[in-house]
């Protein structure tokens, strides 16, 4: 499925080296990451065709505008000012809308999936107004097979308004992936004293809570050890056995295989074993702003902590164009992953600066940053 709509370019238009500005280089000792002040779009053709990072990114999280009309300053809705900076300094324009900004986002999505190494993901926030529709440029640019989750991320407490809707506590992440190799650190969240009791409903003689489950799973092997018969038994038509029969002889010496009535085996699953090792993570998140953040719509640092763990690896290139006040950055710094921020506001450069400055703590990686800013070329 395509959205078309007026003034959409060809993507080989899109991918032409016609860029008129080049990265110049204003401070920082020689470093991979990268901060960057300055149009993304020009930016991102500068690291594509100027500093060679096609197919060299892992991770991108992008946090772009979401479509709402509207002018963001520094000290507005809660925000604190930042130093030598006047309360009504402008952040960013949010000022695009409709098939305008769907194609300022297209544009800058082609070039990011250029930049993406085959291992790459790319998780985008937008809320429910403007999500549908870029859903549907994401599945023309990454293709619907490498669609992975549309998470719902609870961003706020239950709000009282008299609009004639239901209430709006969330907004959309939508994550996507290259290719099927992608980089997975399967996330975990600790079993609830309340799942234990659910899920974990049988006891054995030694007072040990358990459950159960089937030897086999979904998928017909008709060849090798997994397709056949065990005990006398085969596994269901369009199944296989979870494991090798000589592995389930060892599980049933050991106890860890309940027989039901009519001879029908199950493996044993002790509430212990699996409250140490978790649960797989959801597609509902709760991670809300920050109650006084230092620049508008900023994201929580542990939001991004958990994207960067799950899809990038130590070393890894994580990048976010969409800066603004560099909570993907010093999430990447933190955990020891190489980092590119661009965003074009002073303001979001300069907050960036002092948080990557008085972090330094906290952060994994010692390695410092180049500053970079469009300088044109002609």
């Amino acid at each position: 499925m395509l959205l078309n709509y007026p003034n959409k370019r060809k993507k080989k238009d899109i991918l032409r080296k016609d860029h008129l500005f080049k990265l110049r280089k204003m401070s920082g000792t020689e470093s991979p990451n990268k901060l960057i002040k300055g149009n993304n779009l020009d930016a991102l053709k500068c690291l594509l065709f100027d500093f060679n990072f096609r197919n060299k990114i892992d991770l991108v999280y992008i946090d772009p505008p979401f479509s709402t009309n509207t002018t963001f300053k520094i000290g507005q809705d809660r925000t604190r000012t930042i130093s030598h900076s006047h309360s009504d300094d402008v952040a960013y324009d949010d000022t695009l809308i409709g098939s305008g900004f769907l194609e300022f986002l297209r544009e800058r999505l082609i070039l990011i999936r250029e930049l993406m190494s085959k291992n790459g993901s790319i998780y985008l926030h937008i809320d429910y107004k403007i999500g549908h529709y870029v859903k549907i440029i994401m599945d023309e640019i990454f293709g619907i097979e490498n669609f992975k989750n549309d998470i719902t991320r609870i961003k706020c407490n239950p709000k009282n308004f008299k609009r004639k809707a239901y209430g709006n506590v969330k907004d959309l992440v939508l994550f996507y992936t290259k290719t099927k190799d992608c980089i997975w650190n399967e996330p975990k969240v600790p079993l609830t004293d309340a799942d234990i009791k659910r899920l974990f409903k049988k006891v054995d003689e030694d007072e040990r809570c358990y459950t159960t489950i089937p030897l086999h799973a979904p998928g017909e092997t008709k060849n090798g050890p997994t397709g056949q018969p065990w005990r006398g038994m085969s596994p269901p038509k369009g199944r296989h056995w979870r494991s090798n029969p000589e592995v389930f002889d060892k599980l049933d010496a050991e106890g860890l295989i309940e027989w039901s009535s009519n001879g029908v085996p199950r493996k044993k699953i002790f509430s212990n074993e699996k409250k140490k090792n978790g649960k797989k993570l959801q597609d509902i998140w709760e991670y809300k702003d920050p109650q006084y953040p230092s620049y508008p719509t900023q994201k929580n640092k542990e939001l991004l902590e958990l994207i960067i763990n799950t899809s990038s690896n130590e070393k890894s290139y994580v990048m976010d164009c969409f800066a603004g006040s560099g909570t993907t950055i010093l999430g990447a710094q933190k955990l020891g992953r190489l980092w590119i921020g661009i965003d074009s506001s002073e303001p979001a450069i300069q907050i960036i600066k002092r948080r990557l400055k008085t972090k330094t703590d906290l952060f994994a990686s010692k390695e410092g940053y180049e500053y970079y800013e469009l300088d044109d070329e002609g």
